[in-house]
């Protein structure tokens, strides 16, 4: 039970409730007028202490700037080096300067979801929605810890991303852009194991397994502000995967005279292989002599009248991950190996990612059905 006692001001008699937080703490609030009103409010506390519903106004008025250095330092542990930064970059470019110096108590709901309206006709979606999710995730342990009984960030509608059509390679474009490339085997070592750059810039040596044609992906060497850090793949969960027959001489090149601990694609001058410029690196610089060939070609066509020939479409390192899921399921892999291939967490994810792949296997079901039922019914 808590106490009211009155005290003198230069204004005349106040009342002060004294009481007990619910970790014990003896705690004071003083400027009531009459001693009922300390009374009602002693009962207040006492009743949210009970229910569980007990937030202090002093506990709430800690900055979200405060708040945000420390979810900062958990957070860099919990996390890839790569994901960290990106967060710490939106921190302190969107979030720091709106709310940084605000107290927790005194954001409103209205007020977030009007900054989120705003940010959203500047900056994409994934930007609004990493801005957003940090906000959001440094109030939830504010409500953690009982600073605020709610969180304002919370059920505020961020823009949906717009989901791009992915650039599928042919077995032929790939091998173009292979030979047109500086290191046409790594080209097509991306475009046949759907590795992620950084698991295959990583991979050594010893990670690979020339007599069952496999390699073991357990390091991770991502390119952080221009520094690689090596880590864990995604989704922190090592896998082996295979690769097929005709990458027996690339992988022979590659391992020869170097020792375990080497890297298996090194950068020409040494040290881990970097895409560059992701509009005049190596890589870009291939797919857009191919391009400017595709276009000349389709330009003289156009005038011959004769049949447009395709132009490959602008590709990246990451959509040879594409390339490699779409020509492992024209293959005949199903979803499963496909998961497992690529690493991702579930099959749901890979069907999510590619579902409109596995749009044939729908007709060859139904086709299927019509013969299992034209059977059955003549029996």
């Amino acid at each position: 039970m808590g106490s009211a006692y009155s005290y003198q001001t230069k204004n005349g008699l106040r009342w002060e409730a004294r009481y007990r937080r619910p970790d014990g703490r003896p705690t004071r609030r003083g400027g009531f007028r009459r001693k009922m009103d300390a009374v009602a409010f002693i009962n207040e506390v006492e009743t949210a202490v009970n229910k569980g519903t007990y937030v202090s106004v002093s506990d709430g008025n800690v900055t979200v700037g405060k708040l945000g250095e420390d979810w900062l330092l958990a957070h860099a542990a919990a996390v890839k080096p790569s994901t960290w930064h990106s967060d710490e970059s939106s921190w302190r470019v969107h979030v720091a300067p709106r709310w940084g110096l605000r107290k927790i108590n005194t954001i409103q709901h209205t007020e977030i979801r009007k900054w989120v309206a705003e940010l959203s006709a500047r900056r994409s979606a994934t930007t609004v929605k990493r801005a957003h999710g940090i906000l959001a995730a440094i109030l939830d342990g504010a409500v953690r810890d009982r600073r605020i009984l709610a969180n304002p960030a919370r059920e505020v509608k961020t823009p949906k991303k717009k989901r791009k059509a992915k650039p599928y390679l042919t077995h032929a474009q790939v091998e173009r852009l292979a030979a047109t490339s500086k290191y046409p085997d790594f080209v097509r070592f991306l475009a046949y194991t759907g590795l992620r750059w950084g698991e295959v810039t990583g991979l050594k040596i010893r990670h690979v397994d020339r007599q069952r044609r496999c390699f073991w992906v357990n390091e991770n060497a991502v390119r952080v502000n221009g520094h690689v850090q090596l880590g864990t793949p995604k989704p922190e969960k090592f896998r082996t995967v295979p690769y097929p027959a005709f990458l027996d001489d690339a992988i022979a090149r590659a391992c020869k005279g170097k020792s375990a601990e080497e890297l298996l694609w090194p950068a020409q001058l040494g040290g881990y292989l970097s895409q560059g410029n992701s509009m005049s690196g190596w890589f870009a610089a291939a797919v857009k002599r191919i391009r400017a060939e595709d276009q000349r070609a389709a330009d003289e066509a156009r005038a011959r009248g004769e049949e447009v020939p395709p132009v490959m479409p602008r590709v990246t390192p990451h959509d040879l991950r594409h390339t490699a899921a779409s020509l492992a399921i024209s293959a005949g892999a199903n979803v499963k190996v496909v998961q497992r291939m690529l690493g991702h967490a579930s099959a749901t994810m890979t069907l999510d990612t590619y579902a409109e792949l596995f749009e044939d296997d729908l007709h060859e079901v139904a086709e299927a059905l019509d013969k299992q039922r034209a059977t059955a019914l003549q029996k």
